[in-house]
């Protein structure tokens, strides 16, 4: 018997001392790739973006838990337990409830876009600043005289036409619309892309699991790893563990170079073939450019046609990205995680939309916002580091140039 107990402690201490010598092993790995110490929660950080990461902070829940199917919007947010989000309005988005009939108290500027968007309009968690609202109140007296109010109209993962179609349904209850986009929307002009600029993005599939089963290649792939990192970061000694981290991140790299996510081209009917390109556009990167940009430009004009149609005033801004207009930090570029925009791409697609200016749109390019920025501001690969009570200088400066430019073309008074 006491060989046997013997034997099991044995047993045991080597199975310890062996664990101990892996996780030394992938720290050292670690400070040698990073040339610095970080923890390994900080690196489990970096497995989900920070908007994804904001919507589950504190919770065991993930970021799919929190998502709800839209009939028009494709998805959205719920706030049933356990999982819904604190701030959810009527409609499933952050903050301030939508109206059905326009308020005559308040100057209301619905903000639609992604999830920068989202994150300038919104106070998501309270008590962050509802940045452009604040602005626009602090330094400007509204059109109709009345306080400004800024509706969040923006989302994870959304792009046009999502943008146009909210706008569309509640245009007649809005005094005026922003959009703050790009970045979402120049995914579908990589050369290699082969459906509509419209097609969903991954967040659709996972509310809907009937579609669950075609193929969504790296950001599915991305999306799955980034539950796994979630759920391990959530336990107390794997959340802590560089060799944790080590093995997500290779079994990432594994899936990305193997066809894993093969569609079933038995199927005559996928989400893939409803936003499928034409054949001889395919493959073609000047075609697929010249496509999506037509499409795009179709969103943002029909955005404008309905405004007027319903005397709504609106302003168009096109995103910052990392990759262009900013001197990155070492935080910066490690935060990113090799996930930057090609500049060259999303800066010709900024110029293709700033054409518009020609119809006479009032549209505004922010890509130089942080040119003289040193400090870090980006957060991950688009979003701008928020502290712990929500405050942000890159969105602080995001708002005051989108309040200056609106000043201008909306004939704006300073207080």
């Amino acid at each position: 018997m006491k060989q046997r107990i013997f034997g099991l402690i044995s047993l045991l201490i080597g199975i310890v001392m062996a664990l101990a010598v892996i996780e030394l092993t992938a720290i050292a790995w670690l400070f040698l790739e990073e040339g610095r110490f970080v923890s390994a929660v900080d690196l489990f950080q970096r497995t989900q973006n920070t908007y994804v990461r904001d919507a589950t902070k504190g919770t065991n829940c993930r970021y799919v838990d929190t998502l709800y199917p839209h009939p028009y919007l494709a998805f959205v947010h719920h706030g049933n337990p356990p999982c819904g989000m604190p701030n959810i309005n009527n409609i499933g988005l952050l903050n301030t409830d939508f109206p059905t009939v326009k308020p005559t108290d308040r100057y209301v500027v619905l903000l639609v876009g992604g999830s920068v968007a989202s994150q300038l309009a919104q106070n998501w968690p309270a008590p962050a600043p509802r940045f452009l609202e604040e602005e626009l109140n602090k330094r400007f007296v509204s059109p109709n005289g009345k306080p400004f109010l800024v509706l969040n109209g923006g989302d994870g993962a959304w792009k046009e036409p999502q943008s146009f179609i909210l706008f569309s349904m509640y245009a007649t209850s809005v005094d005026a619309v922003l959009t703050v986009d790009g970045y979402n929307e120049h995914y579908m002009f990589r050369s290699y892309t082969e459906e509509r600029l419209e097609r969903p993005l991954s967040n659709f599939t996972d509310v809907n699991p009937f579609v669950a089963d075609e193929n969504f290649g790296d950001a599915a792939i991305g999306w799955v790893m980034g539950r796994i990192a979630g759920t391990l970061a959530q336990m107390p000694l794997l959340g802590h563990s560089h060799a944790a981290y080590m093995v997500v991140r290779g079994i990432e790299a594994a899936a990305k170079g193997k066809d894993v996510f093969k569609a079933d081209k038995s199927k005559r009917t996928t989400l893939t073939s409803i936003f499928a390109l034409p054949a001889d556009i395919k493959g073609n990167g000047e075609k697929v450019f010249a496509l999506q940009l037509l499409l795009y430009q179709k969103y943002t004009r029909a955005i404008e046609a309905l405004a007027k149609d319903n005397s709504v005033k609106t302003a168009y801004f096109l995103q910052p990205v990392p990759s262009w207009g900013k001197t990155l930090t070492d935080e910066e570029k490690r935060a990113a995680g090799g996930n930057l925009a090609d500049p060259v791409l999303y800066r010709r697609m900024v110029e293709g939309m700033l054409t518009l200016r020609d119809r006479g749109m009032a549209m505004f390019d922010l890509g130089e916002m942080l040119k003289d920025e040193k400090d870090t501001i980006y957060a991950d690969d688009i979003h701008f580091i928020r502290d712990e009570k929500g405050d942000s200088k890159g969105y602080r400066l995001m708002a005051r140039l989108v309040a200056d430019d609106l000043a201008k073309t909306w004939d704006l008074k300073a207080k």
